[in-house]
C-alpha cells in the first residue's frame, strides 16, 4: 500500500500535557462480570464484550452455539453502551461474531478487539491468551547500541516464490543466523495486524488486534518474538493509528450508526476524517477509541513481548492535512497519553515516530509538552545523504547539506533520530533502491556499488540509530513490492558487501574496544571541501585512546592523494576500515590507504594533522589505539 508524504506543519509551542482517556464502563465492572473486551476465556467458558451504543440488541453467534442468532444475548452494562455476556462451554479456539440489532438494520460483525480471526472477512477466533514464554526477559540495548534492521515478514525470506502465499514468521526466524552474523541487534518488523488478502505492506490494518493469519497468526508471531529474543534480537513493531482499513473494515459503522457518510463510532463524522488514505481516521477526542488505540500499543507490548513500537505517519495523527492550518491537539495529546505511559511502565521499551517534519516537539518528554517518542526517523538525514550519493554528477554533490545532514540532532540528542539511506517507503513509491537510483543500468556494478556502501558508511558513522533495510547488505535492487521476495543468491553474490556491512556495524558497536566514539553523543565537522567533494567529522563519547573516531569520506570519482586534514591528537591513528578495499569488492580499486602519524599543528580547527590517501567514493574511519 502506498503512501503520501507531504510538507508539513511544524509545532512552536508546547502542546497539551495528556489528560488520560477516560475508561467508560471499563473501570468499575459488575461484581459477576469479568474485566476485559472482546473475548475472555476462563475455565467455566468464555465471557464476551463489546461497545455498541446505538445497539438495540447484541448476541453473541459461534460454533458453540451453531451460530445462533437467539441462543446467547449480551446485556447492557450501562449508557456508554458497553455490552456482555458470560458463555458456558465456549472455549479457546472457537470461531464468533457479534450480531447487532440497530435502527439501521441488522449487522453480524467480528469483534473490533479479535486477537485472532480466520482471515479479514472470516470470523474472529476464541485465542488463547495462555502462552509459554520460557522465562522470556529480554532487555534491548541501550539506545545508543542500536542497530535496526527492517524487514518485510511476507517478502524477506519466501521458501517458495511461486505461489502467492506470503512468507511466514518461521520464514524469517530462519533467517537469524544471517542477522546475528551481521550484527544487528534490532528487527523492525513492518505492520502485522490482519489486513486485506494475503499480500499487503501492512498499512491497511483490518483488524488491529489480530495477528495476520497469512504469516502465521498470533501464537506464531509469539514463538516469532521469543525467538527472537533468545537470538540476541530486540522486536520493533511498525503500527497504524493514523487510519484504519480503509478495505474489509468491520469497524466501518460498527454498530450502524454514522453522520455525514463518516464511518461512525471509532471514526471522526467530519472534515476530520480525511486521510491520504480514506477517510478513516479514528477519533482521537472520543474516550472510547482513545482507549481501544491505547489498549492496542500496549497489547503489543505486554503480551507478545515486543521491545517497542514505530508509529507510521504521526503526522496524520496530529494534523488532519500537511498545511499547518488544521491541527489536531486530541491526536497529539493521545499519542503524549501513549507515550507517557510506556516512558513509566517499561522505559526500557522504544518508541519511534515517523513525521518526517524535522519537528523536534516529537522527541521532547509530555511533561514539556512534547509527544514523547523516543527516536523519530530523519527526514534531515535520508534525503541529503540520498541525493549525495545518487547525484550522477560529482560537481552537483552538495557537501555543505551533507555536513548538516551528519551533525543535526533533535533536541541535542543523537539518538533521538534514526538514520537511514533505505527504508521501505524511500524505495517504493515512485523510488527505488540506492543502487537502482545510482544506476539504473547496471545496479550491481562499480558505480552502485561504490556510492551505495558510501551512504551506508555515513550510516554507521554519523550520530543516530542506525537502520537498514532487507536486503540492503547485498545490493538488492529495483524497487520494493509486497509480491516481489528478498533475493537471497545476491548474499553469495556479493559476500564482499555483506563483509563491508558487517564490518561497519561491528566498528559501530565498538566489538573491538577501539570505535567508543561512534556509541557517543558527540560529533564536530571538522572538514567540508565542496569542490573537492570531501568531508571529515570527528566522533567521540569521552575522547581520548580507544574512543576518538575520525571518519574520511571521498564523494569524488577521483582517488584523492596527499590529502591533509586535522586530527584531534597528535600521534598514531590507526585505519581500521578502508571501503575501497578489494576484499569487499573485486570492482573496488584497493587504492592503498594505511595508518596516519598527526604531527602537531592547528589545522580544521584541531591541534594535528596528518596526510593521507583515499580511494574514489571511499570512507576511511581512524582511531587513536589504546595504551
Amino acid at each position: 500500500m502506498s503512501k503520501t508524504k507531504s510538507p508539513a506543519p511544524r509545532h512552536s509551542k508546547p502542546m497539551p500535557y495528556p489528560i488520560a482517556a477516560p475508561k467508560p464502563g471499563r473501570g468499575a465492572y459488575p461484581a459477576e462480570a469479568r474485566a476485559g473486551m472482546g473475548a475472555i476465556p476462563h475455565p467455566a467458558g468464555v465471557a464476551f464484550r463489546v461497545w455498541a451504543p446505538h445497539a438495540e440488541a447484541v448476541a453473541v453467534t459461534g460454533t458453540f452455539n451453531g451460530w445462533d442468532k437467539t441462543a446467547h444475548p449480551l446485556t447492557r452494562e450501562n449508557p456508554e453502551g458497553y455490552w456482555y455476556a458470560d458463555v458456558p462451554g465456549a472455549k479457546v479456539g472457537d470461531q464468533y461474531r457479534f450480531h447487532l440489532t440497530t435502527p439501521a438494520g441488522e449487522f453480524s460483525r467480528i469483534d473490533p478487539h479479535a486477537r485472532e480471526v480466520t482471515h479479514s472477512v472470516g470470523n474472529a477466533v476464541v485465542h488463547d491468551p495462555d502462552y509459554d514464554w520460557e522465562g522470556d526477559a529480554f532487555r534491548m540495548p541501550a539506545w545508543n547500541e542500536l542497530v535496526i534492521y527492517e524487514l518485510h515478514v511476507g517478502t524477506f525470506n519466501d521458501p517458495d516464490p511461486t505461489t502467492d502465499a506470503p512468507a511466514k514468521f518461521r520464514d524469517v526466524a530462519r533467517r537469524f543466523d544471517h542477522l546475528k552474523k551481521l550484527g544487528v541487534n534490532a528487527i523492525q518488523v513492518m505492520p502485522v495486524a490482519e489486513f486485506p488478502g494475503d499480500r499487503s505492506w501492512g498499512y491497511n490494518p483490518a483488524h488491529v488486534f489480530a495477528v495476520e493469519s497469512a504469516y502465521g497468526g498470533p501464537k506464531a508471531f509469539k514463538d516469532f518474538v521469543k525467538t527472537a529474543h533468545r537470538n540476541g534480537f530486540a522486536v520493533i513493531l511498525d503500527v497504524v493509528y493514523n487510519h484504519f482499513g480503509p478495505g474489509d473494515l468491520d469497524l466501518w459503522r460498527f454498530d450502524g450508526w454514522g453522520e455525514n457518510d463518516g464511518g461512525g463510532i471509532y471514526f471522526y463524522q467530519d472534515w476530520r476524517a480525511e486521510t491520504p488514505w480514506g477517510h478513516t481516521r479514528p477519533d482521537y477526542g472520543r474516550g472510547e477509541v482513545r482507549q481501544f488505540i491505547r489498549d492496542n500499543a500496549m497489547m503489543w507490548l505486554e503480551d507478545f513481548h515486543v521491545d517497542g513500537l514505530r508509529m507510521d505517519m504521526t503526522l496524520y495523527i496530529r494534523s488532519v492535512r500537511a498545511d499547518g492550518e488544521t491541527s489536531l491537539p486530541e491526536g497529539w495529546s493521545l499519542i503524549q497519553w501513549i507515550n507517557h505511559e510506556i516512558r513509566e511502565k517499561y522505559p526500557a521499551k522504544i518508541t519511534i515516530a515517523e513525521d518526517l517534519q524535522d519537528n523536534e516537539w516529537l522527541t521532547k518528554k509530555p511533561a514539556e509538552g512534547g509527544a514523547g517518542y523516543s527516536a523519530q526517523w530523519d527526514a534531515r538525514f535520508v534525503h541529503p545523504v540520498r541525493a549525495a550519493i545518487i547525484t550522477p554528477e560529482d560537481a552537483n554533490r552538495n557537501m555543505n547539506a551533507l555536513r548538516e545532514a551528519i551533525q543535526f540532532k533533535y533536541n541535542g540528542d543523537a539518538f533521538q533520530r534514526v538514520i537511514y539511506t533505505e527504508s521501505h517507503d524511500e524505495v517504493a513509491n515512485g523510488k527505488a533502491r540506492v543502487p537502482q537510483e545510482i544506476d539504473g543500468a547496471d545496479p550491481t556494478g562499480f558505480w552502485a556499488q561504490k556510492r551505495s556502501t558510501l551512504g551506508a558508511a555515513l550510516v554507521f558513522t554519523a550520530p543516530g540509530i542506525p537502520m537498514l533495510f532487507q536486503g540492503q547488505e547485498f545490493l538488492e535492487g529495483e524497487w520494493f513490492r509486497d509480491t516481489v521476495p528478498v533475493d537471497w543468491d545476491k548474499r553469495a553474490e556479493f559476500r564482499g558487501l555483506v563483509k563491508l556491512y558487517r564490518d561497519l556495524i561491528g566498528l559501530r558497536l565498538n566489538l573491538m574496544g577501539q570505535t567508543q566514539g561512534l556509541c557517543g553523543q558527540h560529533i564536530q565537522v571538522t572538514h567540508v571541501h565542496d569542490e573537492m567533494n570531501m568531508i571529515a567529522f570527528r566522533r567521540w563519547m569521552e575522547g581520548g585512546p580507544g574512543d576518538d573516531v575520525m571518519v574520511v569520506a571521498n564523494f569524488h570519482r577521483e582517488p584523492r592523494e596527499g590529502y591533509t586534514i586535522g586530527f584531534p591528537a597528535t600521534g598514531a591513528w590507526k585505519l581500521l576500515l578502508n571501503s575501497d578495499r578489494t576484499g569487499y569488492s573485486e570492482l573496488f580499486t584497493g587504492y592503498p590507504s594505511g595508518d596516519v602519524v598527526a604531527e602537531p599543528g592547528d589545522y580544521d580547527g584541531l591541534p594535528a594533522k596528518a596526510t593521507l590517501g583515499i580511494g574514489p567514493y571511499s570512507v576511511l574511519i581512524f582511531s587513536q589505539p589504546k595504551g
